[in-house]
Protein backbone atom coordinates (compact mmCIF):
# COMPACT_ATOMS: atom_id res chain seq x y z
CA UNK A 1 0.00 0.00 0.00
CA UNK A 2 2.79 2.39 1.20
CA UNK A 3 5.74 2.26 -1.44
CA UNK A 4 8.38 3.66 1.49
CA UNK A 5 11.61 1.93 1.99
CA UNK A 6 11.19 0.23 5.72
CA UNK A 7 14.21 1.80 6.83
CA UNK A 8 12.89 5.04 6.65
CA UNK A 9 10.21 4.59 8.85
CA UNK A 10 10.52 6.25 11.92
CA UNK A 11 9.20 3.76 13.87
CA UNK A 12 8.84 -0.20 13.96
CA UNK A 13 6.00 -2.43 13.32
CA UNK A 14 5.43 -3.66 16.70
CA UNK A 15 4.07 0.32 17.42
CA UNK A 16 1.91 -0.58 14.93
CA UNK A 17 0.38 -3.65 16.51
CA UNK A 18 0.45 -1.81 19.73
CA UNK A 19 -2.32 0.71 18.08
CA UNK A 20 -4.13 -2.18 16.17
CA UNK A 21 -4.19 -3.60 19.92
CA UNK A 22 -5.52 -0.40 21.56
CA UNK A 23 -8.49 0.19 18.80
CA UNK A 24 -9.64 -3.04 19.37
CA UNK A 25 -9.43 -2.62 23.27
CA UNK A 26 -10.59 0.96 23.13
CA UNK A 27 -13.55 -0.35 20.52
CA UNK A 28 -14.45 -3.16 22.84
CA UNK A 29 -14.74 -0.70 25.85
CA UNK A 30 -17.08 1.58 24.27
CA UNK A 31 -19.21 -1.38 22.84
CA UNK A 32 -19.36 -2.62 26.49
CA UNK A 33 -20.26 1.19 28.00
CA UNK A 34 -22.22 3.02 25.34
CA UNK A 35 -23.80 0.40 23.22
CA UNK A 36 -23.22 0.13 19.36
CA UNK A 37 -22.45 2.77 16.88
CA UNK A 38 -25.35 4.79 16.48
CA UNK A 39 -25.48 5.76 12.77
CA UNK A 40 -28.25 7.74 12.66
CA UNK A 41 -26.52 10.50 14.82
CA UNK A 42 -24.16 10.86 11.61
CA UNK A 43 -26.79 12.30 9.16
CA UNK A 44 -27.16 14.98 7.37
CA UNK A 45 -25.85 17.61 7.36
CA UNK A 46 -23.71 15.81 10.87
CA UNK A 47 -21.95 13.86 8.55
CA UNK A 48 -20.56 16.43 5.34
CA UNK A 49 -19.01 18.29 8.94
CA UNK A 50 -17.68 15.43 9.77
CA UNK A 51 -16.32 15.03 6.22
CA UNK A 52 -14.88 18.70 6.20
CA UNK A 53 -13.39 17.86 9.73
CA UNK A 54 -11.20 14.82 8.73
CA UNK A 55 -10.23 16.04 5.60
CA UNK A 56 -8.83 19.32 7.46
CA UNK A 57 -7.39 17.20 10.26
CA UNK A 58 -5.46 14.79 7.21
CA UNK A 59 -3.95 18.44 6.26
CA UNK A 60 -3.29 19.81 9.25
CA UNK A 61 -0.94 16.35 10.02
CA UNK A 62 0.60 16.40 6.97
CA UNK A 63 1.92 19.99 6.80
CA UNK A 64 3.09 18.64 10.90
CA UNK A 65 4.77 15.34 9.58
CA UNK A 66 7.98 16.84 9.69
CA UNK A 67 7.14 18.04 13.66
CA UNK A 68 5.56 15.37 14.60
CA UNK A 69 6.98 11.90 13.95
CA UNK A 70 3.40 10.04 14.89
CA UNK A 71 2.03 11.46 11.74
CA UNK A 72 4.57 10.73 9.33
CA UNK A 73 4.91 7.44 10.74
CA UNK A 74 1.28 7.12 9.82
CA UNK A 75 1.81 7.27 6.24
CA UNK A 76 4.62 4.41 6.23
CA UNK A 77 4.65 0.78 5.77
CA UNK A 78 4.68 -0.43 8.94
CA UNK A 79 1.83 1.44 10.25
CA UNK A 80 -0.40 0.22 7.17
CA UNK A 81 0.05 -3.70 6.73
CA UNK A 82 -0.96 -4.22 10.24
CA UNK A 83 -3.77 -1.80 10.06
CA UNK A 84 -5.07 -3.58 7.06
CA UNK A 85 -4.70 -7.05 8.47
CA UNK A 86 -6.99 -5.81 11.45
CA UNK A 87 -9.53 -4.57 9.29
CA UNK A 88 -9.32 -8.15 7.28
CA UNK A 89 -9.50 -9.84 10.59
CA UNK A 90 -12.59 -8.39 11.44
CA UNK A 91 -14.27 -8.45 7.99
CA UNK A 92 -13.58 -12.27 7.84
CA UNK A 93 -15.35 -12.39 11.47
CA UNK A 94 -18.06 -10.18 9.92
CA UNK A 95 -18.78 -12.89 6.32
CA UNK A 96 -18.23 -15.74 9.02
CA UNK A 97 -20.92 -14.64 11.31
CA UNK A 98 -24.81 -14.20 10.95
CA UNK A 99 -25.04 -10.61 11.04
CA UNK A 100 -28.66 -8.94 11.62
CA UNK A 101 -29.77 -5.33 12.56
CA UNK A 102 -29.63 -5.95 16.46
CA UNK A 103 -26.59 -4.29 17.09
CA UNK A 104 -24.95 -7.29 19.50
CA UNK A 105 -21.33 -7.47 19.38
CA UNK A 106 -20.20 -9.52 16.16
CA UNK A 107 -23.61 -10.55 14.83
CA UNK A 108 -23.81 -6.79 13.53
CA UNK A 109 -20.19 -5.86 12.27
CA UNK A 110 -21.36 -2.45 11.01
CA UNK A 111 -22.16 -1.14 14.48
CA UNK A 112 -19.53 -2.81 16.58
CA UNK A 113 -17.25 -0.25 17.31
CA UNK A 114 -13.86 -2.20 16.95
CA UNK A 115 -14.59 -2.90 13.30
CA UNK A 116 -15.35 0.89 12.85
CA UNK A 117 -11.89 2.16 14.34
CA UNK A 118 -10.26 -0.31 12.51
CA UNK A 119 -11.85 1.05 9.21
CA UNK A 120 -11.47 4.82 10.45
CA UNK A 121 -7.58 3.85 10.97
CA UNK A 122 -7.24 2.56 7.75
CA UNK A 123 -9.33 5.87 6.26
CA UNK A 124 -6.19 8.24 7.94
CA UNK A 125 -3.90 6.01 6.91
CA UNK A 126 -4.98 6.01 2.97
CA UNK A 127 -5.47 9.66 3.43
CA UNK A 128 -2.39 10.45 5.02
CA UNK A 129 -0.38 8.12 2.83
CA UNK A 130 -1.94 9.92 -0.51
CA UNK A 131 -1.40 13.76 0.43
CA UNK A 132 2.54 12.33 1.29
CA UNK A 133 2.57 10.83 -2.75
CA UNK A 134 0.48 14.59 -3.94
CA UNK A 135 3.39 16.24 -1.85
CA UNK A 136 6.17 13.96 -3.65
CA UNK A 137 4.42 14.50 -7.29
CA UNK A 138 4.28 18.54 -6.40
CA UNK A 139 7.74 18.47 -5.66
CA UNK A 140 8.71 16.47 -9.53
CA UNK A 141 6.30 19.05 -11.20
CA UNK A 142 8.28 21.82 -9.70
CA UNK A 143 12.07 20.78 -10.83
CA UNK A 144 13.64 21.55 -13.88
CA UNK A 145 12.36 18.40 -16.15
CA UNK A 146 8.87 18.58 -14.41
CA UNK A 147 8.16 14.91 -15.22
CA UNK A 148 6.36 12.55 -12.64
CA UNK A 149 6.31 8.77 -13.55
CA UNK A 150 3.21 6.61 -14.47
CA UNK A 151 3.65 4.88 -10.96
CA UNK A 152 2.64 8.02 -9.69
CA UNK A 153 -0.10 8.36 -11.26
CA UNK A 154 -1.77 4.86 -10.09
CA UNK A 155 -0.69 5.30 -7.09
CA UNK A 156 -2.73 8.72 -6.62
CA UNK A 157 -5.49 6.81 -8.35
CA UNK A 158 -6.04 4.28 -6.49
CA UNK A 159 -5.13 5.67 -2.89
CA UNK A 160 -7.63 8.48 -3.34
CA UNK A 161 -10.10 6.46 -4.82
CA UNK A 162 -9.98 3.97 -1.57
CA UNK A 163 -10.35 6.91 0.72
CA UNK A 164 -13.21 8.59 -0.87
CA UNK A 165 -15.22 4.97 -1.47
CA UNK A 166 -14.38 4.04 2.26
CA UNK A 167 -15.65 7.74 3.57
CA UNK A 168 -18.51 8.13 1.56
CA UNK A 169 -19.96 4.65 1.47
CA UNK A 170 -19.85 5.18 5.77
CA UNK A 171 -20.75 8.84 5.86
CA UNK A 172 -22.93 8.46 3.45
CA UNK A 173 -25.44 5.01 5.22
CA UNK A 174 -27.18 7.73 7.33
CA UNK A 175 -28.81 9.10 4.23
CA UNK A 176 -30.04 6.09 2.97
CA UNK A 177 -33.62 6.10 2.74
CA UNK A 178 -35.37 2.43 1.56
CA UNK A 179 -39.02 2.42 2.05
CA UNK A 180 -42.29 0.69 0.78
CA UNK A 181 -44.87 1.78 -0.31
CA UNK A 182 -48.03 -0.06 -1.00
CA UNK A 183 -50.15 1.67 -3.97
CA UNK A 184 -53.95 0.57 -4.96
CA UNK A 185 -55.76 0.82 -8.55
CA UNK A 186 -56.53 4.19 -9.41
CA UNK A 187 -54.82 6.61 -6.61
CA UNK A 188 -51.57 8.34 -5.88
CA UNK A 189 -49.51 7.37 -2.83
CA UNK A 190 -47.50 9.81 -1.54
CA UNK A 191 -46.27 7.95 1.62
CA UNK A 192 -43.98 5.48 2.65
CA UNK A 193 -43.03 2.56 5.64
CA UNK A 194 -39.68 2.20 6.51
CA UNK A 195 -38.39 -1.45 8.74
CA UNK A 196 -39.49 0.45 11.67
CA UNK A 197 -42.87 0.67 10.86
CA UNK A 198 -42.97 4.63 10.44
CA UNK A 199 -44.71 6.24 8.11
CA UNK A 200 -43.18 9.05 5.65
CA UNK A 201 -44.39 11.65 3.72
CA UNK A 202 -42.54 11.56 0.01
CA UNK A 203 -41.70 13.76 -2.51
CA UNK A 204 -42.56 11.56 -5.15
CA UNK A 205 -46.11 9.82 -5.55
CA UNK A 206 -47.04 6.84 -7.29
CA UNK A 207 -50.68 5.80 -9.20
CA UNK A 208 -50.79 1.95 -10.11
CA UNK A 209 -52.17 1.85 -13.15
CA UNK A 210 -51.96 -1.63 -14.09
CA UNK A 211 -50.51 -4.73 -12.53
CA UNK A 212 -49.06 -7.10 -15.12
CA UNK A 213 -48.31 -10.91 -14.18
CA UNK A 214 -46.98 -13.58 -16.53
CA UNK A 215 -46.74 -17.59 -15.35
CA UNK A 216 -45.06 -20.30 -16.45
CA UNK A 217 -47.44 -23.52 -17.46
CA UNK A 218 -47.88 -24.64 -14.08
CA UNK A 219 -48.94 -21.18 -12.48
CA UNK A 220 -46.34 -20.14 -10.79
CA UNK A 221 -45.74 -16.03 -11.52
CA UNK A 222 -42.69 -15.63 -14.43
CA UNK A 223 -42.64 -12.01 -14.09
CA UNK A 224 -44.70 -9.79 -12.53
CA UNK A 225 -44.28 -6.17 -12.89
CA UNK A 226 -46.70 -2.15 -12.99
CA UNK A 227 -47.72 0.42 -14.99
CA UNK A 228 -47.52 3.69 -12.70
CA UNK A 229 -48.13 6.87 -13.27
CA UNK A 230 -44.92 8.97 -11.31
CA UNK A 231 -45.49 12.59 -10.06
CA UNK A 232 -42.99 14.60 -7.74
CA UNK A 233 -43.09 18.13 -5.96
CA UNK A 234 -40.42 19.40 -8.71
CA UNK A 235 -43.04 18.92 -11.39
CA UNK A 236 -42.11 16.41 -12.65
CA UNK A 237 -44.92 13.81 -14.44
CA UNK A 238 -44.82 10.90 -16.70
CA UNK A 239 -45.76 7.19 -16.82
CA UNK A 240 -43.77 4.16 -16.84
CA UNK A 241 -43.32 0.65 -16.32
CA UNK A 242 -41.49 -1.16 -13.21
CA UNK A 243 -40.21 -4.71 -13.69
CA UNK A 244 -38.25 -6.38 -10.44
CA UNK A 245 -34.72 -6.11 -12.10
CA UNK A 246 -35.42 -3.02 -14.37
CA UNK A 247 -36.42 -0.03 -11.67
CA UNK A 248 -37.42 4.07 -12.12
CA UNK A 249 -35.41 6.61 -11.63
CA UNK A 250 -37.06 10.36 -10.55
CA UNK A 251 -35.15 12.82 -8.75
CA UNK A 252 -32.62 10.54 -6.61
CA UNK A 253 -34.87 8.03 -6.15
CA UNK A 254 -34.83 4.60 -7.31
CA UNK A 255 -38.65 2.67 -7.58
CA UNK A 256 -38.40 -1.12 -7.56
CA UNK A 257 -40.99 -3.76 -7.88
CA UNK A 258 -41.38 -5.28 -4.72
CA UNK A 259 -44.55 -7.44 -4.13
CA UNK A 260 -48.36 -7.71 -4.63
CA UNK A 261 -51.83 -9.49 -3.55
CA UNK A 262 -50.59 -12.52 -4.23
CA UNK A 263 -53.90 -14.17 -3.11
CA UNK A 264 -55.09 -12.03 -6.51
CA UNK A 265 -52.48 -13.01 -8.03
CA UNK A 266 -52.72 -11.66 -11.56
CA UNK A 267 -55.88 -9.93 -10.33
CA UNK A 268 -54.23 -7.81 -7.67
CA UNK A 269 -55.27 -4.39 -7.25
CA UNK A 270 -52.18 -3.70 -5.44
CA UNK A 271 -48.45 -3.18 -6.05
CA UNK A 272 -45.88 -2.98 -3.29
CA UNK A 273 -42.81 -0.56 -4.46
CA UNK A 274 -39.50 -0.45 -2.75
CA UNK A 275 -38.06 3.47 -3.12
CA UNK A 276 -34.36 3.86 -2.16
CA UNK A 277 -32.09 6.91 -2.12
CA UNK A 278 -28.59 6.95 -1.22
CA UNK A 279 -27.06 10.31 -2.45
CA UNK A 280 -23.67 9.47 -1.55
CA UNK A 281 -23.62 6.55 -3.63
CA UNK A 282 -22.12 8.36 -7.13
CA UNK A 283 -19.59 9.72 -4.75
CA UNK A 284 -18.76 6.03 -3.73
CA UNK A 285 -19.10 4.91 -7.41
CA UNK A 286 -15.83 7.79 -8.20
CA UNK A 287 -14.20 6.18 -5.81
CA UNK A 288 -14.30 2.69 -7.02
CA UNK A 289 -13.72 4.38 -10.70
CA UNK A 290 -10.77 5.92 -9.19
CA UNK A 291 -9.22 2.54 -8.57
CA UNK A 292 -10.27 0.84 -11.71
CA UNK A 293 -8.33 3.65 -13.59
CA UNK A 294 -5.26 3.18 -11.21
CA UNK A 295 -5.21 -0.65 -12.01
CA UNK A 296 -4.95 0.22 -15.49
CA UNK A 297 -2.27 2.48 -15.32
CA UNK A 298 -0.42 -0.18 -13.22
CA UNK A 299 -1.04 -2.77 -15.62
CA UNK A 300 -0.69 -1.16 -19.04
CA UNK A 301 2.03 1.69 -17.81
CA UNK A 302 5.27 0.86 -17.13
CA UNK A 303 6.60 2.60 -13.85
CA UNK A 304 9.75 3.65 -15.32
CA UNK A 305 8.46 6.03 -17.96
CA UNK A 306 7.42 9.14 -17.25
CA UNK A 307 4.48 11.73 -17.84
CA UNK A 308 6.18 15.20 -19.39
CA UNK A 309 4.54 18.53 -18.65
CA UNK A 310 4.63 21.24 -21.34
Amino acid sequence: MVTDNLRQAPWDWRLSALICAALVAVGIALQWAVGPVVWAVFAWPVNIICMAALLAALLLMHLLRRKVRLFSYLSSLPAALPAIATALVLTMVMGLTRQTADGHWLSDMLCFWPFVLAYVYVTLIVGLTTLRRLSKIASLLAGPNRSLRIADIAFVLNHAGLFLALTCATLGNPDLQRLKMITTLGAFEWRGVDDSGLLHNLPVAIELKRFIMESYDDGSPRRFASDIHVRTKRGKDFEATVDVNHPVEVDGWKIYQYSYDTKAGADSRISIFELVRDPWLPYAYAGIIMMLAGALFMLFGNGRKEVKES
